[in-house]
């Protein structure tokens, strides 16, 4: 049972620190897509968010959904550069691209992805589908 409380307080501090961030540089699909995400991560059997700082782990979610629906890329809205996420959380450019490789990694996630792509992202796609 202590495991559990423990997933959920860290679960409620990054929901908490990653809709501060998208209220202030993003909008509200990247928040719910943020809070599904961890709430996914905290029904793995090992929950990887337990170690480690959780500003890393925050960044780390931003960035992984960010790099399948093209944040990174200033001719799309919203736009938040990958400096600016690490800025704002103190966190390593680093440090948070390889978190986000081990989330992207862990739940297979990729461009066009049908669970965790924007609605602008998934638009796009079913435009280029055959």
């Amino acid at each position: 049972m202590r495991d559990k409380t423990r997933i959920n307080e860290k679960a409620h501090q990054l929901i908490r620190l990653t809709t501060e961030f998208c209220e202030q540089h993003l909008d509200d699909e990247y928040e719910q897509l943020c809070e599904k995400l961890i709430r996914k991560m905290s029904r793995k059997r090992t929950v990887p968010f337990l170690s480690g700082r959780v500003e890393i782990w925050a960044a780390a979610i931003i960035h992984a959904l960010g790099s399948i629906n093209f944040l990174f890329d200033p001719n799309f809205e919203p736009y938040v550069g990958t400096a600016d996420i690490s800025d704002y959380f103190g966190t390593s450019k680093s440090t948070v691209s390889q978190k986000a490789k081990v989330i992207n990694d862990m739940f297979k996630m990729g461009y066009c992805d049908k669970e965790f792509s924007t609605t602008h992202m998934q638009k796009k796609a079913t435009r280029f589908s055959i």
